[in-house]
């Protein structure tokens, strides 16, 4: 009977020490579990913040390209456009001499006469 006193005490204990360490560790779980779901919150707020942050960008940058395509299509002042037109005549003019020069057919397209002569054509075009 003593023996099986003992044993049951035995039992007890053991029983007891199972108990023990089945509480710790759901409490080590619990803890394990909580830090987990933190640390996913943190996450998806950084997420969201991030996402904001990005929607922000992206609507500004959308604005900066509207702003420049509006800039794109804006008419140029006449100024530009009448030293435009006069450079491309310029160009135009000058085309034949340029062309003889650089296949080797004829000397220095512009001398100081030649010069003098288109400024005063630039001068006389501008003035009018």
């Amino acid at each position: 009977m003593t023996s099986l006193f003992a044993q049951e005490i035995r039992l007890s204990k053991r029983h007891e020490e199972i108990v023990s360490q089945r509480l710790m560790l759901l409490q080590q779980m619990k803890n394990k579990f909580g830090e987990q779901n933190k640390e996913k919150s943190s996450q998806i707020q950084a997420a969201e913040t991030a996402f904001k942050r990005n929607l922000s960008l992206l609507k500004d940058i959308e604005a900066a390209e509207k702003s420049l395509q509006t800039r794109i299509h804006l008419p140029a002042p006449p100024e530009l456009v009448s030293l435009e037109t006069l450079y491309w005549a310029s160009v135009e003019e000058y085309i034949p001499k340029w062309e003889q020069f650089l296949l080797g057919r004829a000397p220095y397209p512009i001398g100081v006469e030649n010069q003098n002569e288109a400024e005063n054509t630039i001068r006389n075009k501008a003035q009018q």
